[in-house]
């Protein structure tokens, strides 16, 4: 059972990493068949329901899910080194849901081109680089529950989270989500679908920071109250002044 966990636990993460790769083709409009401004036509306001019900959908598994009390109740009946796989398996499960199901709404905001295209299409990028850095410098691999799995096959214990600030982390508490806000709208072309799809998943991510960093000042106490008050949110701002009995920290999206 324990090499089946582990089989598990990487046909999960092969699933979502190969959600995550179309998820950058369709937000971009690069290289996949249907993207946020390519696809099934349908009148607008079937359109918006639609697409409304699909951001809802993805929102609350997330927020559900993640929540360190249903996390106890679910690990009744989920085997705790695939508790995380689970997770990823259903989170790619609803983002593939919505990449598929999305209904284009064509009508342009804005359109660039020249310089300040180029410009949008380097944020773009720059948007998922910093995404996919800031997920291995918390620990991809525990993330995304491979680490888990190998240490259940190896018999490992399991170390107690630690709380520490690398790189990015020292200038946003929450560079991942900065590098998905970044990639949503940096677009040289920004329609009604793309604004709507921006606009509500950075919505989502400001609530989501609400309550993950709720959770964390349950688990680190006044360790992460200091460090909230150290380093800003989302946007880089000058380093405020650290208090005497600070230490370092580091924290993980659920």
């Amino acid at each position: 059972m324990r090499l089946v966990a582990v089989i598990y636990g990487a046909l999960c993460y092969a699933f979502f990493l190969s959600v995550f790769l179309y998820a950058i083709g369709f937000v971009g409009n690069l290289l996949v068949p249907t993207s946020i401004d390519v696809g099934p036509e349908s009148p607008l306001a079937e359109a918006l329901i639609i697409d409304v019900v699909l951001l809802g959908v993805f929102a609350f598994q997330h927020s559900i899910m993640a929540r360190p009390a249903f996390k106890r109740w679910w690990t009744r009946f989920i085997p705790e080194p695939i508790e995380r796989s689970t997770y990823v398996l259903f989170a790619s499960s609803a983002l593939a849901l919505l990449l598929w199901q999305w209904r284009p709404i064509t009508p342009v905001v804005w359109s660039l081109d020249g310089v300040a295209a180029i410009v949008m299409q380097v944020v773009f990028w720059a948007g998922w680089a910093l995404v996919l850095l800031s997920t291995f410098l918390i620990n991809h691999f525990e993330l995304f529950g491979l680490r888990q799995v190998w240490q259940n096959l190896t018999r490992a214990k399991r170390s107690d989270p630690a709380f520490r600030t690398p790189l990015f982390y020292r200038v946003v508490r929450h560079p991942l989500y900065l590098g998905f806000i970044l990639a949503f709208w940096a677009t040289p072309v920004m329609t009604a679908g793309h604004l709507l799809f921006a606009a509500a998943t950075t919505a989502y991510i400001l609530i989501a920071i609400q309550l993950e960093e709720r959770d964390l000042i349950s688990v680190f106490g006044q360790t992460y109250t200091d460090y909230r008050k150290r380093v800003s949110m989302l946007i880089p701002l000058p380093r405020r002044s650290q208090p005497p009995a600070a230490t370092r920290a580091s924290t993980e999206p659920r």
